[in-house]
Order: C-alpha cells, then structure tokens, then sequence
C-alpha cells in the first residue's frame, strides 16, 4: 500500500527501513522523504512505523548467559 503519494513511499519500504535499523519519524523523513510534502501521510506512516518497531521487537532473541549474572 502507498502510504505517502507525494514521494512514493510504500508500507513496504517503510518496514524495509525498520528492519534496516531506522526507529523515528526523523529518520524516515530524511532517508524516505516521508511527510515532507503534504503531510496527510504523517499519522498513516507513524502508524506503519509503530507497528513495524513492534514485529522488529517480538522477533528479536534474547541471548541469555547463565554466568553473565555471576560477574
């Protein structure tokens, strides 16, 4: 889905953003150009981000190890 039609910014490259390290609004508006015509994107594209952070998070490992609390 476009989320911004001023620059063609897809949900896609929105998420491909995410998992490439990008985590603000900040960073999108200045790598993709996202909301930085119009404006009508601003909520849509936060709302991607959001939940984009969320599936970066519930899918990252936890490395546990057993002597780390030993030191």
């Amino acid at each position: 889905m476009i989320v911004c039609v001023c620059n063609n910014v897809s949900e896609r490259k929105i998420r491909m953003a995410v998992d490439s390290g990008m985590t603000s609004m900040a960073e999108l508006r200045d790598e993709l150009e996202v909301g930085t015509c119009c404006g009508k994107c601003h909520a849509c594209a936060k709302r991607v981000l959001r939940e984009s952070l969320a599936d970066v998070r519930s899918t990252q490992t936890i490395m546990f190890h057993p002597n780390a609390m030993a030191a």
